[in-house]
């Protein structure tokens, strides 16, 4: 790399958790971040879950150097005991990071393409002496190029849910029925949210931590006064076995385990029916305009009011195809960290702490992090993500030794996964994840808790 490819700053796709941590270890080794955040704000997709809480708390979910970066402005992490929720996260530790890093951060700037500059993903020649050129696109449709020494995309999968179809593609009618269906988690303490969901039959499709939110939050719906015929039909692809609601009392991360067991009491209590074995082939509507859901196998459910999709995420893979990946063919996370990662064999805990090795590409100084460096599996957690960057930026500074070290210790939680869990692909059977995705037990409650 030539001296002025080594000039120019890193740039971190995405101002989330994981993309903001990018930037504080790059400073931290001296080296000039550029965040590129599509939103208007840090932690654009956190927002957008605002109302839940995370089954990780605090004391796990605030990255070492970004609060080395915060603490000259008096800024005090929140107790580690509790549990933030989704706003929390954003308000209390991500905003005034970003706010820290000034006008290393960039808001409104949608990354539509990487490359090499003057190379497309066929040309070899000089190709790791280019620096990268990363194409943006402002609200207002105006483009621009910006050059780079090295990316990393930790831009998530939250903006690419994955479809209700079985086969992994929409199911027929499912982008028609878009009116009556909803990829996320419901807030219940928005009044038109609330409304759009009381004294309704909900169909809730997916089998995870997100699942299981819905199917709590329905549950309390339906036991308020303004709830009465509130009821819902939770669809799985699979059976119901001792595994399903995950480690209940025995899960290592508590919240999480109470979260099952609440998914768990809304069948038990008559609050939702579950139907197992069910993928989804077809959207129908009745003569009153609900949705009848048909499976593969010709089976029809009674009609429904509302669909509820959380069959998991998936990366955004596209603006990245002039650069030469290394991808798992099933998860699509990177080849060297895909066997580490694999949700057949693996739950959050047991996932090796990982860096800039298994991250890497055929694509010199190009590092997918945090959940888009999971592809489609399930088991992230916020602290993996930390460490991932860690690790990034010290390679990036050649300090090699510290990238390969292992700082970083894991408390093996082993319900999220384990050998014979998943007996399809994980994206399809964990919702939004396991370990990642945001998920609450009761609508408003304190100890209400999810992903990360």
């Amino acid at each position: 790399m030539n001296a002025s490819t080594q000039a120019l700053p890193v740039v971190v796709i995405g101002a989330g958790p994981i993309g903001l941590a990018a930037a504080a270890r790059l400073i931290e080794r001296d080296l000039e971040p550029l965040v590129l955040e599509a939103g208007p704000t840090a932690a654009t997709a956190v927002r957008a879950w605002s109302h839940v809480r995370l089954f990780s708390p605090w004391s796990e979910v605030v990255d070492p150097a970004a609060e080395k970066l915060l603490a000259p402005t008096g800024w005090v992490r929140p107790d580690g005991a509790a549990y933030p929720s989704g706003a929390d996260w954003a308000d209390l530790y991500l905003q005034p990071l970003a706010d820290v890093l000034g006008e290393r951060v960039r808001y409104n700037a949608t990354v539509t393409g990487v490359s090499r500059a003057g190379r497309d993903r066929i040309v070899d020649a000089d190709r790791d002496e280019q620096p990268f050129v990363i194409h943006l696109t402002a609200p207002d449709g105006a483009e621009e190029r910006i050059h780079a020494r090295a990316v990393i995309d930790a831009s998530g999968t939250f903006s690419t849910p994955s479809p209700a179809g079985g086969s992994g593609l929409p199911a027929l009618g499912e982008k028609a029925a878009a009116d009556r269906i909803s990829y996320r988690i419901p807030d219940l303490k928005d009044p038109a949210v609330r409304a759009r969901y009381t004294g309704k039959h909900t169909a809730v499709i997916g089998t995870g931590a997100s699942a299981f939110t819905a199917l709590a939050y329905l549950a309390d719906l339906a036991k308020t006064d303004d709830g009465t015929g509130t009821h819902a039909t939770w669809i799985l692809r699979r059976g119901i076995s001792g595994s399903t609601f995950g480690g209940g009392d025995a899960d290592q991360l508590p919240a999480r385990g109470a979260l099952g067991l609440a998914a768990k009491a809304a069948v038990d209590d008559g609050y939702a029916d579950a139907v197992t074995g069910f993928r989804t082939d077809a959207f129908e509507r009745d003569g009153d305009g609900r949705l009848v859901l048909v499976a593969e196998d010709g089976r029809r459910l009674d009609p429904v009011d509302e669909v509820i999709i959380l069959t998991g995420l998936r990366p955004d893979l596209t603006f990245l195809d002039e650069l030469r990946l290394s991808l798992d063919e099933r998860l699509q996370a990177p080849t060297a960290l895909a066997p580490l990662i694999d949700p057949n064999q693996h739950s959050c805990g047991t996932v090796y702490p990982h860096g800039a090795t298994e991250l890497s590409h055929p694509e010199k100084d190009l590092y997918l992090a945090g959940m888009k460096s999971y592809g489609r599996a399930p088991t992230f957690l916020a602290m993996t993500g930390y460490e991932q960057v860690r690790s990034i930026a010290a390679h990036l500074a050649g300090d090699h030794e510290a990238a390969e070290r292992v700082e970083l210790t894991l408390p093996e939680t082993g319900v999220c996964g384990g050998a014979g869990l998943f007996d399809e692909p994980a994206a399809e059977e964990s919702g939004a994840g396991c370990c990642a995705a945001p998920a609450t037990l009761t609508i408003g409650s304190p100890a209400a808790t999810g992903g990360c």
